[in-house]
């Protein structure tokens, strides 16, 4: 059997209270869930929203009309007579899933309509479309509230729609109010009533059951789930797309899905770069720190023969597991996160490093891997880590209505060098001085990935300010910077990345 993933990272996704996509950014988003993630089907807008959104549908549709996908995309639509379905045959698209009532209380009380009545705009709307060859599915919006305050209302609506010419029947939990027992039991009820029809269930997370509740629709026998990418969307958002393709792939041995896993981490780190809405570091298979062990017992376990993996190996969704340095850090995660970096120490050595952690730990400091080669050095008085790299002075200014510049003095390998630039802001400008350097001696800088500043809650304005920066180069690495200045903390993480990669 397998389940459609009808992914609507662009139309529900994007009501996330904030957010807005641009043209070129709803394109690359489509193209990589149909091309790289392989979805099923995407839904990528709303009728009649925008000129805008307009030009951003007919750029999709373009693009997937001349790779002959173009059935996959679907635009919401409206039970407004001729005007959603006439907007979507100008975007090009030849999908409308139409927003009909699914609860006799939204129909009775905000169209303040009849059944009857209602079905007949459906049906006009409906027919419409066929007139102008598009292909239609239903919605029953609020169905959830619909099949357990009204079923006789849903049975009427369906039992009438049945006869038309209707694809799919989407039934949303549209307020997020289900739980896993009422959901398998509700869709149990849809699938045994109406057996050659096909059904999408639509989640929403408000009590953070939306990947529970999909699961069930899909025991249900459910042919197709909803999806978002990083569960966005309004409210609490909607179902995650990676969290229940892993739930399928491991807990259904007789389910396929079309997904191409290894593409997950990706496209959850290209929402989270056009969003501007960041993944919390705890959401399962995309979340920073989920395939990270704190607990040193748990990293002597790995090593020991893997005692402490389950299925979701990183490796699955292009990720590599991590352990953590703080002060729950035993010897077997110092020694894995030296092994990362080749550096072999003898036992006493290494419980010095451990102790230094722990107490940097104690302090609330956090540590990266890259951090060890200084704690080494700094622990051992060692050579772990030659500083090839001296930043001997830089001066940056900034002015109102003039671009920053930075200028700075740095020792390379015994040499001087120094250059001055202008930039966006004044780490951009310490950046583009410092390119000029390295572009003169023919070297190239990683390239910065990922940029958090941290400042403690309390107001105080002399806070220390942490700053991690993620840069790739080959790999991805973190080098930490901590100082009561935002710039001064970002250019010590800077120097200490130059010196990581001069060690290479």
């Amino acid at each position: 059997m397998r389940i459609e993933i009808m992914d609507t990272t662009l139309r529900d996704g994007e009501q996330t209270p904030g957010l807005a996509y641009t043209q070129h950014e709803k394109l690359t988003i489509a193209k990589t869930l149909l091309e790289d993630v392989k979805v099923d089907r995407i839904e990528v807008a709303s009728a009649n929203v925008s000129a805008g959104e307009l030009a951003s549908v007919q750029a999709i549709t373009s693009m997937c009309q001349k790779c002959g996908c173009l059935e996959k995309v679907e635009v919401l639509g409206f039970i407004d007579k001729t005007r959603s379905v006439d907007w979507i045959v100008s975007s090009g698209a030849k999908v409308m899933n139409l927003l009909c009532k699914g609860s006799l209380n939204h129909v009775t009380n905000q169209l303040r309509k009849t059944p009857d009545q209602h079905l007949e705009d459906i049906k006009f709307v409906i027919d419409y479309a066929v007139q102008k060859n598009i292909k239609v599915n239903v919605y029953l919006e609020d169905w959830s509230n619909g099949i357990l305050n009204s079923p006789d209302y849903v049975f009427f609506l369906v039992d009438n729609l049945n006869k038309l010419p209707v694809m799919r029947f989407m039934l949303p939990d549209t307020l997020g109010i289900l739980n896993s027992k009422q959901t398998y039991e509700l869709c149990k009820m849809m699938v045994e009533r109406y057996p050659g029809l096909k059904f999408d269930f639509h989640g929403h997370n408000d009590y953070d059951m939306a990947v529970s509740n999909s699961f069930m629709a899909i025991h249900a026998g459910f042919s197709g789930i909803h999806t978002a990418v990083n569960g966005l969307g309004e409210r609490a958002g909607n179902t995650p797309l990676s969290s229940i393709v892993g739930v399928i792939n491991d807990h259904f041995s007789d389910v396929e899905t079309t997904i191409d896993e290894s593409k997950l981490n990706s496209i959850s780190k290209l929402i989270e770069a056009f969003s501007g809405i960041r993944i919390p570091v705890n959401k399962p298979i995309i979340g920073e720190y989920v395939f990270t062990q704190t607990c040193g017992v748990h990293a002597d376990g790995d090593k020991k023969g893997n005692l402490y993996f389950n299925k979701l190996v990183p490796e699955r969704f292009g990720r590599l597991r991590k352990y953590a340095l703080g002060k729950t850090s035993g010897k077997a995660s110092i020694l894995k996160n030296l092994e990362e970096l080749g550096i072999f120490l003898e036992s006493d050595a290494i419980a010095r490093v451990t102790q230094r952690i722990v107490e940097l730990g104690d302090k609330k400091e956090s540590i990266t891997t890259e951090d060890l080669p200084f704690i080494v050095s700094d622990v051992l008085g060692s050579q772990a880590l030659t500083e090839k790299v001296k930043l001997i002075n830089y001066y940056i200014c900034h002015a109102q209505n003039l671009s920053p510049v930075a200028t700075l003095k740095i020792e390379i390998d015994g040499v001087v060098y120094e250059e001055t630039a202008t930039g966006d802001g004044q780490y951009d400008a310490f950046m583009k001085a410092l390119s000029k350097i390295y572009s003169s001696l023919n070297k190239t800088l990683p390239t910065l990935v990922d940029y958090i500043v941290t400042i403690p809650p309390g107001g105080k304005t002399n806070a220390l300010v942490e700053t991690v920066i993620t840069w790739y180069k080959d790999k991805e690495f973190k080098t930490r910077g901590l100082d009561s200045d935002q710039t001064a903390s970002s250019i010590k993480a800077t120097v200490k990345m130059l010196n990581l990669i001069e060690q290479e």
